[in-house]
């Protein structure tokens, strides 16, 4: 596929990769009133988290990063793309889900996949729920239609919800970076309950945590 500059279909998916849809103000306006998240929306002013376009590549890159490491995880998705991603250049599209539905599980063993998460993917991309239709259903519908299909489990529904829907109040609260940036910040080890402090604003604050904390 040849994608030439200022085609117009290009303009949401370029505004989700950039995270467009966040609105920065209202957020900043609600952090002023949080001690811990005045601080860092101010230090870390003008960050928006960026949303992944397609359902499909959200929630087969969460199933990848599940207790692995990021850099393993990294990996093992570039050798996935560069088997079933289309290419222009040295520019690779993530596979689309009718590529990866026309594969064996154990091909993606090869690439590195443990078995089990080579089925998830697989099974995924073959499954006949319709990803696109969930941005339709309120969080917890969602939730509870992916927890419903094999190797979706909370954590990864609830970044679906994040990362993909940009849900205002999606909240990862199984997420280990997340436990240790509540843990860091205010003291909590209860992370689940601490998104209580957010209402409306739970996906932001928990991006400026996360990051807060990478950064210092």
């Amino acid at each position: 596929m040849t994608v030439e500059p200022g085609e117009a279909w290009l303009a949401e998916p370029v505004r989700r990769y950039l995270g467009a849809p966040f609105d920065l103000d209202r957020f900043a306006a609600f952090a002023a009133t949080e001690p811990v998240l005045a601080r860092l929306a101010a230090s870390l002013n003008g960050f928006r988290p960026p949303l992944v376009p397609d359902p499909f590549e959200s929630l087969v890159t969460s199933i990848t990063a599940q207790q692995i490491s990021l850099r393993a995880a990294f990996s093992i998705r570039n050798r996935f793309i560069a088997a079933y991603g289309g290419s222009v250049g040295d520019a690779y599209a993530f596979p689309a889900r009718e590529a990866v539905a026309q594969a064996r599980p154990e091909d993606l063993v090869a690439l590195g996949f443990s078995r089990r998460k080579a089925e998830y993917v697989v099974g995924l991309a073959r499954a006949e729920v319709d990803l696109d239709a969930l941005a339709l259903r309120p969080d917890d519908e969602v939730k509870g239609a992916l927890v419903a299909l094999p190797g979706i489990g909370e954590w990864t529904a609830e970044w679906f919800l994040a990362r993909h829907l940009g849900r205002p109040d999606a909240w990862p609260a199984g997420d280990l970076g997340l436990r240790k940036a509540v843990l860091h910040f205010y003291g909590e080890e209860d992370t689940r309950a601490a998104g209580a402090r957010f209402p409306g604003h739970a996906n932001l604050a928990a991006h400026y945590l996360l990051l807060g904390l990478r950064v210092g």
